[in-house]
């Protein structure tokens, strides 16, 4: 039985298969975060925003991991693969670290806060999460990585670190770092728009197919090698973009209202 999703190089059916290192790997986060939850008495066993958030990331992650789409992804549709990188780097991890927020919080004490307020600079993390996206869609590591269970899960486990590094400096505040307000984190999420520019363009505008493994996938309907490719390229770029002007808008409105309410509850008085 398998236990993750990996390239097995047999025809596609939509048959269901079980992944219970999927389901475990899952089960784990989630055990974590309540016994956290509990530990911490992060307002434990109420059903809040954070708690919603948390679960909502999971959700999205189990969705990405298991079958179909991690079965797909694994070794059949370069499209479908991208799509659980955007699912896994972009969309789960700022869910999963609204909900551990509170628990950050209460847990941090002062030389923990001082190590994060130097490896969650947004400079380091915007860094750290370009290397993470370039070297995990470098086609010779990809198609080394892909064919076995413990390369997939780490290839996984790679673009999930990666989210939450990325994340960190827009979700989880860091004491004595208030000029990252508003303003600097827009700045980030947009200058984070930037940085899948170079594998969309080796994606899309390549001559020939560069993932051996799609390459010599079998066939899924009448979509060719190079057409799941470039639609691999476009997934990125678009599904990215979408993820991350949302959440620039929110960040917008927000700062919008919040000085709204500022100014009436600070009223400029006429000189009389």
């Amino acid at each position: 039985m398998q236990w993750w999703c990996a390239a097995q190089g047999v025809p596609w059916d939509w048959t269901w298969r079980p992944y219970p290192g999927v389901w475990l790997f899952v089960a784990l986060l989630g055990g974590v975060y309540t016994v956290g939850g509990w530990r911490h008495r992060a307002r434990y066993g109420t059903w809040d925003a954070p708690t919603k958030a948390f679960w909502s990331g999971v959700l999205v992650l189990w969705l990405a991991l298991d079958w179909p789409v991690g079965a797909l992804g694994a070794g059949y549709l370069a499209s479908v693969h991208m799509l659980q990188f955007l699912l896994i780097s972009l969309v789960a991890p700022p869910l999963i670290l609204l909900g551990v927020r509170p628990l950050v919080r209460a847990e941090a004490n002062v030389w923990q806060r001082a190590v994060a307020r130097r490896a969650t600079h947004p400079i380091t993390t915007l860094a750290v999460f370009t290397i993470i996206l370039s070297a995990t869609h470098w086609p010779p590591l990809v198609d080394a990585l892909m064919v076995t269970q413990v390369g997939s899960l780490a290839l996984d486990l790679a673009w999930l670190l990666g989210g939450l590094v990325f994340w960190w400096p827009v979700i989880v505040p860091v004491p004595k770092r208030l000029w990252l307000g508003p303003p600097a984190r827009i700045g980030y999420l947009v200058a984070a728009t930037l940085v899948n520019t170079g594998v969309f363009a080796f994606l899309t505008f390549s001559d020939l197919p560069v993932y051996a493994i799609y390459e010599l996938a079998p066939p899924i309907g009448s979509l060719s090698t190079r057409d799941d490719q470039r639609l691999a390229g476009l997934v990125m770029k678009m599904g990215g973009a979408v993820v991350l002007w949302t959440a620039i808008t929110i960040l917008f409105f927000r700062w919008f209202f919040e000085d709204e309410r500022i100014e009436r509850s600070f009223p400029l008085r006429a000189d009389r």
